[in-house]
């Protein structure tokens, strides 16, 4: 019997576009001779699943179920892949917790912390993983150029606190450049961070763990043809991504160690991807935690399941049958 797979996708973030890809991504990983795969785009309150013959559905959220032409169908399994809120945040997660309806990746508890990213850091921290300076702004704080200077400096990153993909992104050089990158993350988001540069070789590392299998993927080198890793590098080709990283094996060693470690402080579930930048040769700072790697063709986690020479429709189905 063929379990029914509800992909979900869409969000309320700027990320909207991404996880439709990422969505279609994940449908073409999926073994069709185990699993019935349905796309459900979330937006707001339009949920909607969508059908084979093109048409949608709408879902029913008292059991997160379907019909058409009056016969019902529950899902087995939702495997989420919105960036961002409700599905990158732990509000999903506790939605299908309620429901009894097993899903991919983190908790509510792993969801929610690693979307903050100045919590996850500084939680992250107290086990001694190396972060770089930052601070918080909320909606309604303000800080003087003076007190960025003196306590980040310059050059630094002022970004969303919540979201992801590089929006709302900026590098600020220069003074007059605080106030106005501030206002542009208050756009995509209620917090804004304000995080030390640091000028290093930038990589990533995948992992994934279950009863059968434990993985830490090859590491990825990003080299952007930007000033840093942004939307269009992400997204647009402007980047060489190398796997496996240009790094010495000890290195690579150590940030596979840690990238697991990372995995288990968090409890984390399913697939996780860790960003890191390599200062001074062999210093690993954390940048963030990525419970929702994108799962396009040409993602990262993608590339890495292929360098290490594993098929990502076997672990597609290690994930989900690791819920049974």
């Amino acid at each position: 019997m063929k379990r029914t797979i509800a992909i979900v996708a869409g969000g309320d973030t700027s990320e909207y576009e991404v996880s439709l890809r990422s969505a279609q991504g994940i449908y073409s990983f999926l073994d069709k001779d185990k699993y019935n795969p349905y796309i459900v785009v979330l937006h707001g309150t339009d949920w909607h699943v969508q059908l084979p013959d093109g048409t949608t559905a709408p879902i029913d959220r008292n059991d997160f179920s379907f019909a058409v032409n009056g016969r019902k169908t529950a899902f087995d399994y939702a495997y989420i892949i919105i960036h961002g809120t409700p599905g990158e945040d732990g509000r999903l997660q506790g939605y299908f917790d309620m429901l009894h309806l097993p899903y991919s990746g983190c908790g509510v508890l792993a969801s929610s912390m690693t979307y903050d990213k100045f919590v996850c850091n500084q939680y992250l921290k107290g086990f001694g993983v190396r972060i770089a300076e930052s601070l918080l702004l909320r909606r309604g704080q303000s800080i003087s150029d003076e007190d960025v200077i003196q306590k980040i400096g310059l050059p630094c990153f002022v970004k969303p606190n919540l979201g992801g993909s590089s929006f709302g992104v900026t590098k600020v050089k220069t003074p007059e450049q605080i106030q106005p990158a501030i206002a542009k993350a208050f756009e995509e988001a209620s917090e804004v961070m304000v995080e030390a540069f640091m000028d290093g070789t930038e990589i990533t590392c995948g992992c994934y763990k279950s009863r059968k299998n434990s993985m830490v993927f090859p590491i990825t080198e990003v080299v952007s043809h930007h000033e840093y890793f942004d939307y269009d590098a992400k997204y647009k080709g402007d980047s060489d991504e190398i796997t496996p990283a240009r790094i010495p094996d000890e290195l690579r060693d150590r940030v596979q160690q840690l990238t697991s470690a990372i995995y288990d402080i968090l409890g984390a579930r399913g697939i996780i991807r860790v960003d890191y930048i390599i200062t001074e040769g062999t210093k690993i700072n954390l940048l963030e935690v990525n419970t929702t790697p994108g799962m396009t063709a040409t993602s990262f986690i993608p590339q890495q399941v292929r360098a290490a020479g594993l098929d990502i429709q076997d672990v597609m189905t290690d994930i989900i049958e690791d819920s049974f």
